[in-house]
């Protein structure tokens, strides 16, 4: 199943972000090879700017995408004001589909 986790920065701490960026992205990177990770990226304020993070992986269940978000860098670094995670049904669109 899919797992949509939506991450809610918390106002004021792009610089908790930028900081563990490199680190998020190897947590992804590590994600991807284990064959985790369908897609990810951030929410984007008016400027352009990085409020918060998508993030869907494909697991066996929500305690596993959940141990998934606690276990990123960022969550850990006390960036997210808030995490909801979500099933999702990939209808269309979907690479493997293709």
């Amino acid at each position: 199943m899919i797992y949509i986790l939506l991450c809610k920065d918390k106002p004021g701490h792009m610089q908790t972000r930028l900081d563990n960026r490199p680190a998020h992205v190897d947590y992804l990177n590590g994600l991807d090879a284990k064959g985790a990770l369908r897609f990810a990226g951030p929410f984007l304020d008016t400027e352009g700017k990085p409020t918060g993070s998508m993030v869907a992986v494909e697991v066996e269940d929500e305690n596993a995408a959940r141990a998934i978000a606690d276990g990123d860098p960022y969550a850990k670094a006390g960036l997210f004001e808030s995490v909801d995670i979500r099933p999702w049904n990939w209808i269309f669109k979907k690479p493997d589909a293709a």
